[in-house]
């Protein structure tokens, strides 16, 4: 594995990029702050933006280790971030990563996140050496499976009642992974 760390991506319509101070309003105000976006996630909806910003001051300490992969995902058209994607659990062991994300719910079914997480993907593969990059979702979150296949990852299978969510219910996992020798 190679530790380039965090790194700039750029797609048709997106920037992924390091996270900076100046992105607490748009992170609180477009998705931390909003239970809906929250509702199958581990942590819960940020209560105020200075939650945001603590978060966030501790999360840009962290850019110096190149094991730590965390991106903001920015809009070209108009330079407002609206979610994050980030490596939630690395094995360097067996060169594989867990990914998470979220997203701004009016940027819903746009297929933007898809696009971010072929990018992420494209770059753990290529430039940071991972051979596994994986990913679940609470198995009453559809929607974010698809955009796992969207991206190329394949089902792998459900663990059931491995999850806890920010309300304290257990829940399926489902997993999707993909492989380098797969990527197309």
């Amino acid at each position: 594995m190679n530790k380039t760390g965090t790194q700039r991506l750029e797609t048709d319509r997106l920037i992924l990029r390091r996270f900076t101070i100046e992105d607490a309003d748009d992170m609180y105000n477009n998705w931390a702050s909003d239970s809906k976006v929250t509702e199958f996630l581990t942590w819960s909806a940020h209560q105020n933006v200075d939650f945001t910003r603590e978060l966030l001051k501790d999360w840009i300490s962290n850019y110096e280790d190149g094991g730590y992969f965390n991106w903001v995902i920015e809009l070209r058209e108009n330079g407002q971030a609206i979610g994050n994607i980030s490596v939630v659990k690395l094995d360097e062991r067996i060169e594989a990563a867990e990914i998470g994300y979220c997203m701004c719910r009016s940027y819903w079914g746009r297929g933007i996140m898809a696009e971010a997480l072929k990018a992420v993907m494209d770059y753990l593969f290529d430039v940071a050496g991972l051979n596994r990059v994986a990913a679940c979702h609470d198995a009453n979150n559809a929607k974010s499976g698809r955009v796992m296949e969207k991206a190329g990852m394949k089902l792998e299978g459900t663990l059931r009642a491995t999850g806890r969510n920010n309300q304290g219910i257990l829940y399926d996992k489902v997993w999707h992974s993909m492989i380098k020798s797969e990527k197309f």
